[in-house]
């Protein structure tokens, strides 16, 4: 099962460390491309672009960080990713409320919810 989580952190991280490194970095030139579909508009000012993009940073490395540098068989070593997994999932229902708002699919806001939910419940101390 540690094997699974481990993956499911991985996976979660990497998702969030690319969208999060694209609202800081890149945000310009996607406006601009998403801007190139007459239908679609980015609503998003880039000051909360960039605030939303250090926040998906931030639970990138709080679900992967912790685990890596404290030594394993504690139980208070989860702590931190769990607040970042909850961080995150809270997060993917702002984005979700969004994009639904704006009649945009929410499938990957979903998606990232749930693989959040599933390492909250997993790094749970039993």
């Amino acid at each position: 099962m540690d094997t699974l989580m481990w993956i499911a952190q991985i996976v979660l991280a990497s998702a969030f460390l690319i969208a999060g490194a694209a609202k800081l970095f890149a945000y310009d030139r996607l406006a601009k491309k998403l801007e190139a579909d007459p239908r679609r508009r980015v609503d998003l000012p880039r000051w909360m672009a960039a605030l939303v993009g250090i926040v998906e940073i931030a639970g990138a490395i709080g679900v992967i960080l912790p685990a890596v540098l404290v030594p394993q068989g504690l139980a208070e070593d989860y702590l931190l990713v769990r607040l970042a997994a909850s961080g995150l999932a809270l997060l993917m229902v702002a984005a979700g409320i969004y994009h639904a708002a704006r009649k945009e699919p929410a499938a990957p806001a979903v998606t990232l919810f749930l693989l959040s939910l599933f390492i909250l419940v997993g790094r749970w101390p039993h």
